[in-house]
């Protein structure tokens, strides 16, 4: 032993020369040989010296550089100890880590550790294997817990050999320990990237067999020990290649990963905790001498296996604009899923932002890396702009630009239902006011020619003018009750009811309007659970689906030879709140729904009519056919109902519409069922004289003045003023009134703030609001008791008659009351 091993080692030492020519690796290497082999002379020194051998020492030399190469590949630490467990061979891990004067189970640490490694070691000689998962004090600085396994070993069995592997720690200064000779490094080879482990020293700790392939030409070949940087190679334009491959091979993009946070670490250090780092080299480009469809292939193989799960829709380009690759966001991100990519970015665009697209593309693509956004309209979706970012890359092959697109699919959706929901309450607050304003004109017209009705009869000359003006007026009137069904403004007198006497109310006048040509048809499910409407309106709103219905059908019809025939089936059905969870959408509560349908054969609705389907005045008739409120007055009334409609077509086999459908969904009514009202008494019953002192209260003079002629026609004493205030200075000081009509809205003081004034003074007074809103929603608005309501525009005849009941209905409960 005391000749071979100089032998060697002068060997190796100038094998090493030759191959390199650098002398300074060589002696390093020799230096580092003759000191292990010092350590291995004088472990044998001591033993022989302390155990008095008669026989002849074993050669530890061979597994001495065994465990050395283990801790090189793995980051172990590996000690060998005899039966009185003194320490006989260990790597210089194990020495860096512990030192040369202790041996396991011996360390110097606390006491619950010492007894946890002598009973690895007890059960280690018994059972011949003994493990603990982890010594979270073993470590010096307590921070980083070492998996410890102890195996008995040699020829009699009477040698144990302890391996202490570090266990990844959970704080800040956690190292990152990565076993690159198995699975994980063979991943990265596959992807194109090569790593190893560096000391500080710039000294290869482990690599992967990658790396070890295209360094030393040997994938099983140990680099342990030796200088990174010797591996590798520069030009003049500093990239790096291989120094095997030499500029025939590609290019590399070097990146350092250090393992340690040194900062936040305390105590003594390992080598594997100072200024190691994990080094990658990712291949940048195509050597020498291959062809542009090698790089395209080499870039797309290691982009994909990279950026393909990110969800941010990432794309490459060489320098003259074509695709390179594109990762699956992207092609969401850009409607093409399925169908790949286009040759250029330019495909993508809409024709105005093609020139643009191509100069940012041209500029990014050339001269030093620069990065940017700009505004582009897809083909997809040519109406909304999107951001679209433009990045200068280097150093992946030639020169090339990433593009990105956030996927913004859902996002872009829900932004269309918020900004349609905007539109359409906005649209109906608009709707709603202008149909207040109007009523205001309505009820003075209305109300005027009413009078001059009473002072000519149907032989004058100026009757029938009259009479045109009044049907106008009425008109006129229900366009304004349209609009206020689509604000939800209108006055509605819900009722309990079951939707098939509602649809047999309605059905004849359905079949006249229909004709003989189109098929009327109806059928109801079972168990329909009752609904809360007015049923007026419930027949206007089928009513209008069913025009609508015809109207497309002819209109279909004129454009094939169908005939004008066709079919409007109005079918319920009952849907369960289970049923509604199963159809998943984020609009219809799940509840139980009784549910109506209409549906016709018109050849369906445009799929760039459906969003605009219920704004007001929207058409797609020929000009002065139709006025636009027959869908937005529907959507008005169900909405206001509580219920919810939506709009579709129904298709055939290979998905061609052939038709449209209107699905309603009102909600069950689960209270009792209200007991119908007695008949009211008729007007002038002989309870009754006309007569009683009113204050009238309104800011339009037309109105007011129709209203002070009416009701002084009918017998009453009437006061009237023009606002709130003028309305509390009448009733102060004055005879008692009967009764106060006011206006709801008015500059000033408004009609409710003036009735509680009254009130204030004399509470039993009854009073009778005038308005263009909803009565519903006044009441919820305004809470007074003892309140009535007519809505505006109204006739002569109809205020007298509701001044009339309100007076008779206060008297009777004030005799009741007395």
């Amino acid at each position: 032993m005391g000749l071979v091993l100089p032998a060697a080692l002068i060997v190796s030492a100038a094998i090493l020369y030759i191959a390199t020519f650098d002398l300074t690796v060589t002696l390093a290497y020799a230096a580092g040989l003759a000191a292990l082999l010092a350590g291995v002379f004088a472990l044998d020194r001591m033993r022989g010296e302390a155990g008095g051998e008669t026989q002849s020492a074993p050669d530890w030399s061979v597994t001495a550089a065994a465990i050395e190469g283990l801790g090189a590949q793995t980051g172990e630490a590996v000690a060998i100890t005899d039966r009185a467990n003194r320490l006989v061979c260990a790597n210089s891990g194990y020495i860096d880590a512990f030192g040369v004067d202790s041996a396991p189970p011996m360390l110097e640490f606390e006491r619950p550790v010492l007894e946890a490694m002598t009973r690895l070691a007890r059960d280690a000689w018994r059972d011949g294997a003994a493990g603990e998962e982890d010594f979270a004090e073993l470590e010096h600085s307590g921070e980083v817990p070492w998996r410890v396994e102890v195996t008995r070993a040699g020829r009699a069995q009477d040698h144990l050999v302890w391996r202490f592997r570090r266990k990844q720690g959970t704080g800040s200064s956690a190292i990152v320990d990565p076993d690159l000779g198995g699975p994980f490094g063979r991943m990265l080879s596959r992807a194109g990237i090569e790593a190893a482990i560096v000391t500080a020293d710039g000294l290869v700790r482990s690599a992967s067999a990658g790396f070890a392939e295209r360094a030393a030409g040997d994938e099983t070949a140990t680099l342990a020990g030796q200088d990174f940087v010797s591996f590798l190679r520069s030009d003049e334009r500093e990239r790096i290649y291989f120094a095997r491959e030499g500029r025939g091979g590609t290019p590399q993009t070097l990146i350092d990963v250090p393992l340690v946070d040194a900062p936040a670490a305390k105590g003594p250090a390992s080598p594997a905790q100072v200024g190691e780092s994990l080094m990658l080299l990712v291949d940048s480009g195509v050597g020498i001498g291959n062809s542009w469809d090698g790089a395209m292939q080499a870039g797309v193989a290691q982009l994909d296996a990279l950026l393909s799960q990110l969800p941010l829709g990432l794309a490459m380009t060489d320098r003259d604009g074509r695709f390179l690759f594109g990762n699956e966001a992207f092609l969401r991100s850009v409607d093409r899923e399925g169908r790949g990519l286009p040759s250029f970015p330019t495909d993508l665009v809409v024709r105005e932002d093609k020139a643009a697209l191509s100069d940012a593309v041209r500029r990014h693509g050339r001269g030093p890396a620069t990065s940017g956004d700009m505004a582009v309209r897809l083909v997809s979706s040519p109406e909304e702009p999107v951001s679209m970012g433009l990045a200068g890359v280097r150093g992946l092959g030639e020169a090339a630009v990433l593009i990105s697109f956030a996927d913004s699919t859902q996002e872009n959706q829900l932004r269309r239902q918020v900004a349609q929901a905007t539109k359409m309450q906005a649209v109906g607050q608009l709707a709603g006011g202008v149909a207040h304003d109007f009523n205001n004109v309505l009820t003075a017209i209305i109300g005027t020619c009413d009078l001059m009705l009473l002072r000519h009869t149907p032989g004058d000359s100026d009757y029938d003018d009259i009479q045109q003006i009044r049907a106008n007026s009425n008109r006129a009137a229900a366009l304004t009750r349209q609009l206020l069904a689509f604000s939800r403004q209108q006055t509605l007198r819900p009722e309990i009811l079951q939707l098939p006497d509602v649809v047999s109310e309605v059905g004849p006048l359905i079949k006249r309007l229909l004709g003989e040509k189109i098929t009327y048809y109806v059928q109801h499910d079972r168990n329909l659970g009752p609904v809360r409407a007015d049923p007026q309106q419930l027949e206007q709103v089928i009513m209008n689906l069913a025009v609508n219905a015809r109207d497309a059908i002819q209109s279909n019809a004129a454009h094939s030879s169908g005939g004008g025939a066709g079919r409007i089936s109005l079918l319920t059905r009952s849907l369960r709140s289970t049923e509604v969870i199963k159809l998943g959408s984020e609009i219809l509560p799940a509840a139980d729904y009784t549910v109506l349908i209409v549906q016709d054969t018109g050849g369906g609705i445009p799929a760039h009519v459906l969003p605009k389907l219920f704004e007001p005045f929207f058409t797609t008739k020929e000009q002065g056919k139709g006025t636009g409120l027959g869908l937005s007055t529907a959507y008005g009334i169900v909405k206001q109902s509580g219920g919810f409609i939506f709009a579709d077509n129904v298709t055939d086999k290979q998905g061609r519409p052939t038709g449209a459908r209107f699905t309603i969904y009102f909600p069950v009514h689960r209270g009792e069922v209200p007991k119908k009202r007695e008949a009211q008494e008729a007007a002038g019953s002989s309870d009754w004289s006309v007569g009683g002192r009113i204050l009238l209260v309104e800011d339009e003079d037309m109105v007011r003045a129709v209203a002070e002629r009416a009701l002084t026609r009918a017998g009453y004493e009437v006061t009237a003023c023009p606002g709130g205030e003028e309305g509390i200075e009448a009733i102060e000081g004055a005879e008692p009134f009967d009764l106060v009509v006011s206006d709801v809205v008015m500059p000033g003081m408004d009609g409710p703030a003036m009735v509680r004034e009254i009130r204030a003074r004399h509470p039993e007074i009854p009073v009778l609001f005038m308005s263009g809103y909803a009565e519903e929603q006044l009441r919820k608005d305004i809470d007074i008791p003892d309140m009535h309501f007519i809505p505006k525009p109204f006739s002569v005849q109809t205020i007298s008659d509701k001044v009339e009941a309100v007076m008779r209905a206060s008297r009777k409960a004030g005799a009741q009351a007395s």
